[in-house]
């Protein structure tokens, strides 16, 4: 029942846009990247400690500007690290919250080390399924907005794990409530 009710969510937003792409905006973030905006529906069903943080994060502006750092065409693209080059953080660590949801397109995902609970501000997108990935990883949203643009962001180096050079930027991120409520009154 509950996929039932996406997708009547999916198709009212695909016939309305992005003012109906989520039915709550406390949860939903707005991604700007250089090709456009990406919306992202959160899960604190599935991850509500990572996604507390998240939205601490983007309320911060933590991730304003952050490079896509690692992009592997045709499985993801990483982003979230002050540093640039996938060994920073905010300095709060999450437990891991893991679920049995699958890695499938579009999917929103912290990028951690071999340590399970070491999260932190990484997170990366899906370009493609990744079942190898279940259960694994801590899934916090989903893509409903913008794949198309995702998909433009700067691909990194196959010979170097997706290192990429000169790589693209975020160049907003905020919660979708905060930014309607800053928008201009007509």
């Amino acid at each position: 029942m509950a996929a039932l009710g996406r997708l009547v969510l999916l198709v009212i937003a695909l016939v309305l846009g992005d003012k109906a792409m989520a039915a709550d905006l406390e949860n939903t973030i707005y991604l700007d990247v250089p090709a456009g905006r990406v919306v992202i529906e959160m899960r604190p069903d599935l991850a509500p400690a990572t996604c507390a943080q998240i939205k601490r994060l983007v309320g911060q502006g933590f991730y304003n500007g952050l490079t896509f750092h690692r992009v592997i065409d045709g499985f993801m693209v990483q982003t979230g690290d002050p540093r640039g080059d996938g060994t920073g953080g905010s300095g709060h660590p999450l437990k891991a919250e893991f679920s049995s949801e699958p890695f499938v397109r579009g999917v929103v995902a912290m990028a951690r080390t071999s340590d399970p609970d070491s999260a932190d501000s990484q997170f990366f997108i899906m370009f493609a399924p990744a079942p190898s990935l279940d259960g694994k990883y801590t899934i916090w949203g989903k893509v409903v907005s913008g794949m198309e643009f995702v998909d433009q962001i700067k691909k990194g180096d196959p010979a170097d794990n997706g290192k990429v050079a000169d790589p693209d930027k975020i160049v907003r991120m905020q919660i979708a409530a905060d930014a309607q409520k800053a928008a201009p009154k007509p």
